[in-house]
């Protein structure tokens, strides 16, 4: 079971992950944290708009980690216990923060905090991997995988992990996001 360190890092690593290629999200990760080192919410702060913008972060991604680090430095965001909360009750405490959206709400707190009823519907290699597993006609749209994925409560975490690792076995690349 891979899983990456929870905390401040790895939720970073998420966010820059994005709607972009694994590739591209590893190479901007990395530009960042050589940017701030050690990657913490307050160094991010102090470090500032310019190290977002020179580690090549879209405006969003900047505004979602910056708002990330505000909520940790006053602590508003415990990361630390969201793995012990129900699933719906820790995807709502990420995504109050601006910029936290749904899907990097479940990566997270799957790749991470290790949360073992997590299910990130919206996921294209998920929707996939499903429909070709399933030998659906097309792939399902991510309300309807997220429906789904009831049956499989209260390990929708294990299908999920199980499913990326049949997408990478079918296409020869990884599924899942680096965090």
């Amino acid at each position: 079971l891979r899983r990456s360190p929870p905390g401040f890092a790895s939720l970073a690593s998420v966010i820059v992950a994005q709607q972009v290629s694994r590739a591209s999200a590893e190479a901007m990760l990395a530009r960042l944290c050589r940017l701030v080192d050690p990657l913490t919410p307050a160094r991010l702060l102090a470090a500032g708009e310019a190290a977002l913008v020179e580690a090549g972060l879209s405006r969003a991604k900047q505004r979602a980690l910056s708002a990330l680090a505000a909520a940790l430095v006053d602590r508003s965001l415990d990361l630390e216990h969201l793995d012990t909360q129900p699933p719906e009750e820790a995807v709502a405490a990420l995504t109050a923060v601006p910029g936290i959206g749904p899907w990097t709400a479940e990566v997270y707190l799957l790749v991470a905090a290790g949360h073992a009823d997590i299910f990130p519907a919206g996921d294209v290699a998920l929707r996939g991997a499903v429909a070709h597993a399933l030998a659906l006609e097309e792939r399902p749209s991510a309300e309807s995988l997220a429906r789904m994925a009831e049956s499989w409560r209260p390990w929708r975490s294990v299908a999920a992990r199980l499913f990326w690792a049949y997408w990478r076995e079918l296409r020869g690349r990884e599924a899942a996001p680096a965090a």
